[in-house]
């Protein structure tokens, strides 16, 4: 069984992100190291002996205190700054997208449309039958090009997750959302429902399949034409 640490980017988006995840692991552990040698040097420094009942007192220490509120602060800044430009960039839509995607989740399925193709999708789940009657809806993508992503739901608020692609967006009734999706690594990739949404969410699920833009142009036409 494949255990994953660390994020596996899946789309030039996700890359961004990961970067930022990077960033903030790599303040936390160097905070981390400062607190946790501050800690050793003073247990060490001013250790209780057998002469002294309390180590050396003292008051005030202006310098240090305008360290420890400042460094944390320009800290903050800094994080705040990088986070901020990563969700613009992630948040940014193309004029001009290469494929255009209608996603429309319901209980408990989802329905892809294709601007001037196909539309595939469907439920994994009977709620009459409370059982598993199809594989998951797959959504296919080509590799290296600009999705665009309308969202949006036909009954209550779901979510739309994919964990490869490090992002996930509400569908909301009534609203859509759009976002693009820019994958750059071949394969298949799970995704789900990540707000709960009823009796059957945790059924609510779907694919998503990386493919060549020759095979995707392939798969298009054949998709297209049943």
């Amino acid at each position: 069984m494949h255990v994953q640490t660390w994020p596996e980017p899946a789309t030039r988006q996700a890359s961004v992100l990961a970067t930022d995840w990077l960033l903030f692991s790599v303040a936390g552990f160097v905070v981390a190291l400062l607190v946790w040698g501050l800690i050793a040097f003073a247990s060490a420094r001013w250790r209780r002996t057998q002469d002294d009942l309390e180590p050396p007192q003292f008051r005030s220490n202006s310098p240090l205190e305008v360290a420890w509120t400042a460094v944390p602060l320009l800290l903050v800044c800094c994080l705040f700054y990088f986070a901020y430009e990563a969700e613009a960039r992630v948040d940014a839509v193309s004029e001009h997208p290469n494929l255009i995607v209608r996603v429309n989740a319901y209980r408990w399925g989802w329905q892809f449309t294709y601007a001037g193709g196909p539309v595939v999708g469907g439920s994994t789940h009977s709620p009459v039958l409370s059982s598993p009657v199809a594989p998951p809806p797959e959504l296919v993508l080509p590799v290296n090009r600009t999705t665009r992503i309308e969202l949006t739901s036909s009954d209550v608020t779901h979510s739309f997750w994919v964990p490869d692609f490090l992002f996930k967006r509400d569908a909301i009734p009534g609203q859509m959302t759009s976002f693009d999706l820019e994958p750059n690594r071949l394969g298949s990739f799970p995704g789900r429902c990540a707000q709960f949404c009823g009796f059957d969410h945790a059924y609510m699920t779907f694919s998503v399949r990386v493919v060549s833009p020759d095979e995707f142009a392939a798969w298009f036409r054949r998709a297209a034409k049943s």
